[in-house]
């Protein structure tokens, strides 16, 4: 497969999750580090191209590698009550220099950075202000933090204007009290804020590495419940905003690396993932079926048995195959199922698999659930070490070939399935290889 067919298909494959996320709200989350790193012109660009596709942007940063040099210049200590600063009137008047140089800097780069770029007719504005209200943290085992303050209150209604006029918001580390005073703030604490605040779809964490290891392993994705077992083992801050945000009812939270090119866009619109997802008790999952299942998937498929789509199964016939099925579902609702059946050599191992009885609500149609369905089958037929899927079809190919299906003749399949070829539908047979050739 060359670049461009690459680059056609992955563009293909991003368009259910682009529109799953118009109009979404999403939170960043930067370290004073990733505004340093040389990746960070391209994230500017990536920030800016998801504004432009309709989903509304709040950057939250934080400044503690600027602020720690500031302090060493200035011949000041940095003091620390655990993983947090001990804000004293001096050390708060350098933070203030440190970070609002940083601020205006970042204003830059999403103005300044643009013009030699793919995003440069992007006519994007930068807002920032007095969106936070803090209090101070108070005396932590004995300790007076004193204007180390945390979140109080988010101007909510003022960040959702700014952002329905497709403006990046920007939130840098401080907060103002109603006494008039200004509070030094965790940039990970109020990124968990701002996400539970504004009901944010998703919490974007960036960091210098990109996924979770646990004992050698690579982690992917984690239930809110798995990153509380693994947070003993770990001592990551960008692990505890997770968990913080998720058991606040943000649904879905990603660890990303600053460093890594392309990070972003390989995360929220790809299958494949770039980083970490800790995630809360879903109320939309995939699950294989039951015997108890047999009257949803009936009631999905029927109307397109009656359209001619799906070749007519009985009742009887579902029961005997339920094992086959796997679901999509919608507050304990099956919207969406399909099947895999394994396709058999002359000594009764399995050699490949089809793909078959492919059925979506009409009401949860265009969510990218068919090609997470899709994704989901496939990752059952690699566990399955099989080389190839098929699928038989009379009207859906296009659906198929735009992910990564090509169509083959019917002396290709399998002698098995091609026994059993029904002549009279005269399906088109498309095939897609699961191992590199």
């Amino acid at each position: 497969m060359n670049t461009e067919t690459t680059t056609l298909n992955w563009f293909r494959n991003a368009a259910p999750y682009i529109n799953d996320l118009r109009g979404r709200t999403l939170v960043v989350a930067i370290p004073g580090e990733g505004f340093e790193h040389e990746n960070f012109r391209n994230l500017v660009h990536d920030l800016t191209l998801f504004i432009s596709l309709g989903v509304k942007l709040v950057l939250v940063h934080g400044a503690r590698a600027q602020v720690n040099r500031a302090l060493e210049s200035a011949g000041i200590e940095s003091r620390f009550q655990g993983n947090t600063r001990i804000t004293d009137r001096e050390t708060l008047e350098v933070i203030k220099a440190a970070v609002g140089k940083l601020r205006f800097e970042i204003e830059a780069a999403f103005s300044q950075g643009l013009p030699d770029s793919p995003m440069a007719r992007s006519a994007l504005k930068v807002v920032s202000g007095n969106f936070v209200t803090a209090r101070p943290v108070g005396i932590i085992d004995g300790v007076d933090m004193r204007w180390t303050g945390q979140v109080r209150r988010m101007e909510v209604q003022a960040i959702g204007r700014a952002l329905d006029e497709n403006s990046l918001v920007l939130l840098s580390p401080f907060g103002t009290s109603l006494t008039g005073e200004l509070f030094n703030l965790n940039y990970l604490d109020l990124a968990a804020e701002a996400a539970q605040a504004l009901q944010a779809e998703k919490l974007i964490l960036f960091r210098d590495q990109p996924q979770l290891e646990v004992n050698g392993e690579t982690i992917y994705d984690l239930s809110i419940h798995q990153a509380e077992d693994v947070a003993d083992h770990l001592d990551s801050e960008t692990l505890s905003c997770a968990i913080k945000a998720c058991n606040a009812g943000t649904q879905r939270v990603h660890l990303l690396s600053y460093a890594d090119n392309g990070a972003l866009l390989q995360e929220l619109l790809s299958r494949e993932g770039a980083g970490t997802m800790i995630y809360r008790d879903s109320y939309e999952v995939i699950r294989r079926a039951r015997i108890n299942d047999v009257g949803g998937i009936l009631g999905l498929i029927r109307p397109l048995e009656k359209q001619g789509i799906l070749v007519r199964r009985s009742r009887e016939k579902l029961e005997s195959e339920i094992d086959h099925f796997t679901l999509v579902e919608v507050d304990g609702t099956p919207v969406a199922c399909a099947a895999l059946y394994p396709i058999l050599d002359d000594q009764g191992d399995t050699i490949a698999a089809e793909i078959a009885c492919v059925a979506i609500h009409p009401e949860f149609r265009g969510g990218g659930r068919g090609a997470k369905l899709l994704h989901h089958l496939e990752r059952q037929a690699r566990a399955l070490d099989l080389a190839d899927i098929y699928v038989l079809t009379t009207q859906t190919e296009h659906w198929f070939i735009e992910r990564g299906f090509t169509q083959v003749d019917v002396a290709d399949l399998p002698t098995s399935r091609k026994s059993l070829y029904n002549i009279q539908r005269n399906s088109r047979v498309l095939r897609k290889p699961l191992k590199a050739q």
